[in-house]
């Protein structure tokens, strides 16, 4: 098997040195099967059991139509996917099916024609966007593959992915698996990146250092797109072998059915054009038919045209109109009032253009069942994209609130309330005050740091102001702010009677809640309160206490030791330093233990994850929610 398996890798790669022209794949299966009646939410890849003249009919077109290589219906056939239809324990099978049926086709058409295993992401998130480890994700990859590879496919295509540490783990577990060549391909979206942010660059490089024959992109848009993406790639990797797999353009809802817009003819011309690029296969994805590929067999076999391809970019314009709702109460505050225990997690802005991954890490948080996402601004003093836009970003395409955190150092009045404002008309009304950090330590030392009002003055601007329509100087603003207010506190504080003397203000001055430092020793953090009360009476407003999970000895060391106002008990370190290789899980564990001494006395968490753990953060609410 091994050396079968040798052989057709050193075929397949002679095979496309050798020849001039890319080779010719099929286009789409799923949209064919949907035109012939099999509604969206069907298992397609069961198909190849229930009804396999289907599935065969389609190979058989696209190989009359002149493809040299056709994948197997196998696309969503493993163990995640199947589950969704309760048929995880028929990976093998339908696999295997796949195969044979695609092998009769070929047999009867008497063309040489490629068999390639189709391999598609298993439909959830790894960490750190999800909880499925990266060996789990290798695990459930193996299994298809190595079906595959049983039944005698010539090599192995991963196609459709956005996650790069998925498709890691694919292209491990079928070189693991078997010695078939690999076909390695990425999906991109309307601007140029994948899902989580990543460039045509960096995927070009990323596939073929991890070790794939072919690499490139299917998917997405149409063929321009791909162009504008091939084009960027094989100036990453001039070297390697490239796969372009377009769609038939966007697809669009009209009457019920979803269309693509891009004709045959179309994708003849620009089978040139990537064969001119010296790409090693192409064929169509979502939307092509047998047309496309008959088109581009004509073109592939025709005398090459000359074509200027100067300005062949697709633009599109996305105009949304913004409606502005006041709201008087927020979700965080009626949850507060209600008494319900809040999980609130702060998650940092991205430090360029892409806010796809903060997006995924919101969206994970929101299904473990987060009350709440903060947005930090600016942290440490370095660059990073306005917060304002990230809870915008948020709110809209994960459905879940937000908190933005409002620094008053670099701003003057007429900035702050100006941004203020903004925030309030892109409906973001949880406001987070904070004296921010100093830009002495970030990334621009030298820039501004004055600062008109301090935390109390802000909160006071926005609840005495503000939220009675009118600004700073008294003029009318048309209506009034709808802003629920926290403000900082340090439970662990070295001058304990000047924190509750600050609190006190800041309380006068309106704040609603107040979120505080990451604690690791609630017994002392209790006691802050008791004495509170002791001076000052019963804490008037709710407290979320700071949880700052730890992921491995060096990280508690320099919290410890490095960022004033955390101390983190002995004990603690010893317990992290101990677990070695586990010792993320044991930091999940403490975290856990914190909040259970935590819940008696305070409304909530404010969980801090670092390095975007994002899925270490899902694990914590899990355990406390359940």
């Amino acid at each position: 098997m091994i050396d079968q398996a040798n052989q057709k890798r050193s075929s397949f790669l002679d095979l496309i040195e050798q020849n001039d022209l890319p080779l010719l794949a099929d286009g789409a299966m799923g949209t064919m099967l949907h035109a012939r009646g099999v509604g969206f939410d069907e298992c397609f890849d069961e198909l190849n059991l229930t009804k396999p003249d289907l599935v065969a009919e389609i190979h058989r077109e696209y190989i009359q139509a002149g493809a040299q290589i056709i994948y197997t219906n196998t696309f969503g056939a493993n163990r995640c996917k199947l589950g969704e239809h309760g048929l995880e324990n028929k990976v093998k099978e339908i696999n295997r099916a796949g195969v044979e049926l695609a092998r009769r086709v070929v047999m009867a058409s008497f063309k040489e024609v490629l068999i390639a295993g189709d391999v598609g992401p298993l439909g959830v998130r790894l960490a750190p966007f999800g909880r499925v480890k990266p060996e789990q994700a290798r695990s459930a990859f193996a299994e298809q593959i190595t079906a595959l590879a049983d039944t005698g496919v010539d090599l192995i295509v991963i196609e459709t992915f956005s996650d790069l540490f998925e498709i890691r783990e694919a292209i491990n577990a079928s070189k693991n698996a078997c010695n078939l060549p690999i076909v390695a391909s990425v999906t991109f979206t309307r601007d140029d990146r994948t899902l989580l942010g990543d460039s045509p660059s960096r995927v070009a490089k990323f596939l073929s250092e991890t070790g794939a024959d072919v690499i490139g992109a299917n998917c997405s848009g149409g063929p321009a797109q791909l162009w504008r993406i091939l084009k960027q790639m094989q100036e990453a990797v001039p070297n390697a072998r490239f796969l372009i797999k377009p769609n038939a353009g966007w697809p669009e809802q009209l009457g019920g059915r979803v269309m693509y817009s891009a004709s045959p003819e179309y994708f003849g011309e620009y089978a040139q054009m990537f064969a001119s690029k010296h790409v090693s296969m192409i064929g169509g994805c979502c939307g092509t038919t047998p047309e496309h590929i008959t088109k581009m067999r004509e073109a592939l076999d025709a005398e090459p045209l000359e074509m200027n391809l100067t300005g062949m970019t697709m633009t599109h314009v996305h105009q949304e109109v913004l409606s502005v709702v006041p709201e008087q109460e927020t979700e965080l505050s009626q949850k507060l009032r209600a008494k319900k225990f809040v999980m609130a997690v702060e998650l940092d802005p991205p430090r360029g253009l892409s806010a796809h991954k903060i997006i995924a890490g919101a969206s994970l948080l929101k299904e473990s069942g987060a009350d709440v996402i903060n947005v930090a601004d600016s942290p440490l003093a370095r660059m990073r994209m306005s917060p304002w836009a990230v809870c915008n970003l948020i709110q809209r395409k994960v459905g879940i609130e937000t908190t933005l955190h409002f620094p008053t150092r670099g701003r003057n009045l007429l900035r702050v309330q100006g941004d203020l404002l903004a925030a309030h008309a892109l409906n973001i009304r949880n406001i987070f005050v904070v004296m921010g950090d100093p830009t002495s330590i970030g990334d621009y030392p030298d820039a501004m740091d004055d600062y008109d009002l301090v935390p109390s003055g802000l909160i006071r601007l926005i609840k005495q102001h503000l939220n009675a329509g009118v600004d700073h100087a008294g003029s009318d603003i048309g209506q009034p702010t709808s802003f629920f207010v926290g403000c900082a506190l340090n439970l662990i504080s070295n001058d304990p009677k000047r924190e509750m003397r600050v609190l006190q203000r800041k309380i006068k001055s309106g704040a609603d809640f107040a979120l505080t430092q990451p604690v690791y020793q609630p017994e002392k953090a209790s006691a802050f309160l008791k004495q509170y009360e002791q001076q000052y009476g019963v804490l008037e407003i709710p407290i979320l206490v700071g949880v700052l999970p730890l992921l491995n000895k060096r990280h508690a060391a320099f919290l410890h030791n490095e960022l004033p106002g955390i101390i983190i008990p002995e004990t603690l370190q010893r317990r992290i330093a101990t677990a070695g290789d586990n010792a993320a899980e044991e930091g999940v564990k403490m975290a856990v233990e914190l909040i259970d001494k935590i819940k008696p006395w305070a409304n909530g968490v404010y969980l801090m994850p670092a390095f975007s753990r994002f899925d270490l953060a899902a694990e914590i609410i899990d355990s406390i929610r359940n």
